[in-house]
C-alpha cells in the first residue's frame, strides 16, 4: 500500500465535506469536525456513487490518519472528554459491522426493526485496550471488501428497501449509505484534526 502523509486523509476529507475547513478549529467544532450528519431526502445515482467511493476509501483514510502515531499519542483523547484515538479506531469496525448486518437484514426481511447498541459502553470493553489498533485496521479492510461487494451489486429498488431504526424510524438503504459515508469521514477527522491541532 502506498504511504501517504497522515494529513492527506484530512485534506481529502475537506474536499469530500465540500466546505472550506479552517486550519484552526474552535472548541465547538471538535466533536463534529465535518459537521453533523444531515441526510438528503433522496439520492441521485451520481451522488450515490460518490458516497460509495467514500465508504470504500474509509480503510485507507483511517490508516493514513493514524500512520506514525506513537503509543502515547494513540492514548490521547481527540477532544476534552472524548474518546482516545485507540477507542475511535476500534469503534469504526464495531459500528460498520453493525451497519453491514443491518444492510443484510434490510435486503432479506420486510422492513425489519434493527437493534441499536451502546457505542460508549462498547468503547470501554476490555478488548479495546487489549487489542492493537492494527487488528481493527485489518478488520475494517476485510469488512469493507465484503460490504462494498454487496453495496455495488444493488439495484435502485434495493436501495429503496427499508429497515426500522428505533431512533430514526423507517429509513432506506440509501439513508444507510449516506450515514456511513459520513460516519467514516467523521471519525477519521477526529484523528486528523487532533494531529493538526497538536502538530503531529
Amino acid at each position: 500500500m502506498k504511504k501517504r502523509h497522515p494529513l492527506h486523509a484530512h485534506n481529502a476529507l475537506v474536499g469530500l465535506a465540500g466546505s472550506a475547513y479552517a486550519s484552526t478549529m474552535s472548541i465547538a467544532d471538535t466533536r463534529y469536525p465535518i459537521g453533523r450528519f444531515q441526510p438528503a431526502p433522496f439520492t441521485t445515482a451520481e451522488r450515490r456513487t460518490t458516497l460509495l467511493d467514500q465508504i470504500a476509501d474509509t480503510p485507507n483514510c483511517l490508516r493514513d490518519a493514524v500512520a506514525g502515531l506513537t503509543a502515547p499519542q494513540i492514548e490521547t483523547p481527540y477532544r476534552d472528554g472524548g474518546w482516545r484515538v485507540r477507542q475511535v479506531v476500534h469503534h469504526v469496525p464495531d459500528s460498520h459491522m453493525n451497519a453491514f448486518l443491518r444492510l443484510k437484514f434490510a435486503l432479506t426481511e420486510d422492513s425489519p426493526t434493527i437493534k441499536p447498541y451502546d457505542e460508549a459502553a462498547w468503547a470501554k470493553l476490555a478488548d479495546v485496550d487489549a487489542t492493537p489498533i492494527a487488528v481493527s485496521l485489518d478488520l475494517v479492510d476485510s469488512l469493507h471488501q465484503r460490504w462494498m461487494a454487496l453495496l455495488t451489486s444493488l439495484d435502485e429498488d434495493q436501495f429503496r428497501r427499508t429497515f426500522i431504526h428505533p431512533e430514526y424510524g423507517a429509513v432506506t438503504i440509501d439513508w444507510l449509505v449516506q450515514m456511513y459515508a459520513w460516519h467514516g469521514r467523521h471519525h477519521v477527522a477526529h484523528i486528523t484534526s487532533l494531529r493538526e491541532r497538536n502538530g503531529w
